[in-house]
């Protein structure tokens, strides 16, 4: 979300100034999709909350529905998988992370609406009165990595803060996300809303993220979501604002009166995260 009074170029420190569409790539699919997103968000920025909250519990209802499909594209990612056990697990969906997806959508759902809120307002010594209201910022472009639950999680909150989003998940998960992406569509239809508001790479090439990275004036904002080398390359080579994350430490401290009762769950957590388990006192004790 951004405030009135503020321009995108300030949103992330050391952002070029925003493009009005001159020098963008007239071919390329994901330029396309970046220009159906555009018209769809001015739709979706003046959509009312409860037709956003409708088409979260529709995609949550399309998510069961197409659990089968689901489940079985996302086999196909795995049988097209060499990687490590680890990388596999996070690639993995199984009908219990499908039912996480839904009930994330709801989550996202049932949250107050962000769209309209007063966050600051204040009265300058001349008597003239400023507030900062957060309202859409319009196309926010997400590159993830291998996780195909982050494609749902990403268009579930640009919905419910009136913004489009273009997807482009990881190549080793494309049928996943592109099933998910299929389950969301649905969920923006049944409410009325174009389906245009998420859109999703339409195949693995590594061409489509240097595409996302050099639209201004279509894409307002980019998010990268995974490893530092994925973060740093949309860094350094965004033309559009970027809204950038330092690599996750886990830590967490347990203390003595918890250790008999959820330190096991608590330790195999931590050690999925490769983080740190500090406990009070011997846990041996």
């Amino acid at each position: 979300m951004i405030t009135e009074g503020d321009s995108l170029q300030h949103v992330a420190q050391g952002a070029v100034p925003v493009q009005q569409g001159n020098g963008l790539p007239d071919a390329g699919p994901m330029i396309a999709l970046a220009r159906r997103a555009r018209h769809a968000s001015r739709v979706l920025a003046q959509s009312s909350s409860s037709d956003r909250d409708k088409a979260l519990w529709a995609a949550a209802a399309a998510l069961r529905e197409m659990a089968p499909a689901i489940l079985e594209a996302n086999a196909r990612d795995l049988d097209a998988s060499t990687a490590t056990a680890a990388f596999r697990d996070r690639l993995t969906l199984t009908p219990e992370r499908v039912e996480a997806m839904a009930q994330g959508l709801e989550a996202i759902a049932d949250l107050p609406d962000p769209v309209g809120q007063v966050l600051e307002e204040w009265t300058r010594p001349n008597g003239l009165r400023i507030r900062r209201v957060a309202t859409p910022v319009g196309v926010i472009g997400v590159i993830y990595e291998s996780r195909p639950n982050v494609g749902a999680d990403a268009a579930g909150l640009c919905i419910k803060s009136g913004n489009a989003v273009l997807l482009r998940g990881g190549s080793e998960s494309l049928q996943s996300a592109r099933a998910i992406h299929a389950a969301v569509q649905a969920g923006l239809r049944a409410a009325g809303l174009p389906a245009d508001a998420v859109q999703i790479a339409p195949d693995a090439d590594r061409r489509h993220v240097a595409d996302m990275l050099g639209a201004a004036g279509l894409v307002d904002l980019i998010i990268p979501r995974g490893g530092r080398s994925l973060v740093e390359r949309v860094q350094a080579e965004a033309r559009v604002p970027v809204l950038a994350h330092a690599e996750g430490l886990c830590h967490t401290y347990v203390h003595a009166a918890q250790i008999l009762h959820g330190a096991p769950d608590c330790a195999e957590c931590q050690d999925a995260a490769r983080g740190h388990l500090w406990c009070h006192g011997n846990p041996a004790d």
